[in-house]
């Protein structure tokens, strides 16, 4: 049997499973992050991450009723930075992923030191908020008591490894986020820029996720319930998990997952830079991917549910009754800024076409449009760089229900496949823990159904996605301003 723990922006989820994938149980905490500041977003590595993997360890031990284990694989959101002194005590709270924008300064510093084209082509991503780089960077610049004593530069998944394991190692895939700090051709640290970005800071040593890294030592047993010795694998970001979990592992496999924030993966064979995507190694070595990412998704359908009151499952059915283009509204979704293929950290969300004949079932239709009009915008810059979509696996919370993934596959005119079991990231852990043990998952979670598009609503959106790609453009400097003000309103208070 094999253990998958995944953190997450909301929820740290667990699955015990058998080496068929068969999963024997799964458990889940929930948690929020904090925002301390306008554009900060942060965990607090102690009581989330480790609190949160020790509950779920636990718990998952005793669904296992004193059977053997045979691995555990971990992963978490990222990328991210935790600085943590020489023993792996966190100095602050880590700073997470894209959704955290306070290093604009230091991107437009590194982008003049480096050259923007250059970090492109040497890194396979542009600098922007998802990098880590420009958030060390900002930490030696602001923090310098902190920069100063950190002696690893921790992600979730590599956080938990140390604390398991002692080994203070990092996965390619993970390593390939750390903007400017790692050469994506060469597969290996950029030490010269490294030293320029964070002087003096040790990195991690570095190994693929289906690697066993190390085994769980006593104290750690003592402190999770786990065995001592169990095989712990270097892990990864949530994401790439995720897709490992539905099987997208082949060039030309692409994963959208659907999640608090939106997230896309296409496998390739070889580096596809392109200035509105991240490049990244793949989770097996001699693979690549090209990822997007966009701020919020399901956190806007929470939002609006939030504003209008009601449950999920009554929003979806009033909105399954409204037509496509849910009577002439159309929706821009950057309610946290968007990442790509914008980068726009001051992006806002908007609504045009209101009237007073729209209600809540409108609304709620126009934000999954709005979302998926920024999926097909995300699918065409992958195109645009050289990837080619052959199959497109759907995962996540956002699955369930049917009209979102209905609505994403006529708005891009894509297939979606589903798979059996969408649990997540945690399931994507157990099956790289179990192919580090050998075990063959060729049969895990197979696909049960496939979302066909609509020719005909597929074209009814097709004049509504280009007036959503007008929108972004022509309101730029209207939503920069409202930026501008919302910052400066933060600050004061």
């Amino acid at each position: 049997m094999f253990l998958g723990i995944d953190i997450g922006t909301s929820s740290s989820k667990g699955v015990l499973t058998a080496e068929d994938g068969t999963v024997l149980a799964k458990v889940e905490r929930t948690h929020g992050v904090s925002m301390p500041r306008p554009g900060w977003v942060e965990h607090d590595a102690e009581a989330v991450w480790w609190a949160e993997f020790v509950a779920l360890a636990r718990d998952l031990v005793r669904a296992a009723d004193s059977a053997p284990l045979d691995g555990l694989a971990v992963s978490g959101i990222g990328p991210c930075l935790l600085p943590a002194d020489a023993e792996g005590r966190p100095l602050r709270p880590a700073i997470l992923y894209g959704v955290d924008t306070r290093a604009g300064a230091e991107i437009a510093e590194l982008n003049a030191e480096f050259g923007a084209q250059a970090v492109l082509e040497r890194a396979g991503s542009p600098l922007t908020s998802q990098a880590v780089g420009p958030k060390a960077r900002w930490l030696v610049k602001h923090e310098p008591e902190i920069a100063e004593h950190t002696a690893m530069l921790l992600m979730a998944s590599s956080f938990l490894v140390h604390r398991l394991t002692g080994r203070y190692v990092l996965d390619h895939q993970s390593a390939s986020q750390c903007v400017p700090l790692y050469d994506l051709r060469e597969r290996a640290w950029a030490t010269d820029w490294a030293e320029r970005v964070v002087p003096g800071w040790s990195l991690p040593d570095l190994a693929w996720p289906t690697e066993i890294v190390g085994h769980v030592t006593a104290d750690a047993a003592a402190a999770t319930g786990l065995p001592a010795g169990l095989p712990v694998t270097t892990g990864t970001i949530d994401a790439w998990a995720e897709a490992a979990s539905v099987g997208v592992r082949a060039p030309g496999d692409a994963m959208i997952m659907y999640g608090t924030t939106l997230f896309l993966v296409q496998v390739l064979t070889d580096p596809r830079p392109h200035p509105g995507l991240w490049g990244t190694c793949g989770t097996w070595p001699g693979t690549y991917t090209l990822a997007a990412g966009m701020a919020t998704s399901g956190a806007v359908t929470d939002w609006l549910r939030k504003l209008v009151g009601g449950e999920f499952a009554d929003l979806t059915a009033a909105a399954a009754d409204v037509p496509a283009g849910s009577r002439g509204l159309l929706m821009l979704p950057y309610f946290a800024g968007e990442r790509t293929p914008l980068f726009d950290a001051d992006a806002r969300g908007i609504v045009a076409g209101l009237t007073l004949e729209h209600g809540r079932a409108e609304l709620y239709r126009a934000v999954l449009e709005g979302i998926a009009y920024g999926v097909r915008h995300n699918m065409t810059a992958m195109t645009e760089a050289g990837g080619q979509a052959r199959r497109l696996v759907a995962v996540g919370g956002g699955t369930k229900g049917g009209l979102w993934t209905r609505i994403v596959s006529d708005v891009t005119g894509l297939p979606q496949q589903l798979p059996a079991d969408t649990v997540g990231a945690c399931l994507g852990d157990a099956l790289l823990a179990a192919e580090a043990a050998g075990v063959d998952t060729s049969g895990w979670n197979p696909v049960i159904d496939t979302v066909e598009p609509c020719p005909e609503r597929t074209a009814k959106y097709e004049p509504y996605y280009r007036r959503y790609r007008e929108l972004y453009e022509r309101t730029t400097d209207i939503a920069h301003f409202l930026a501008s003000e919302h910052h400066g309103a933060g600050a004061a208070s």
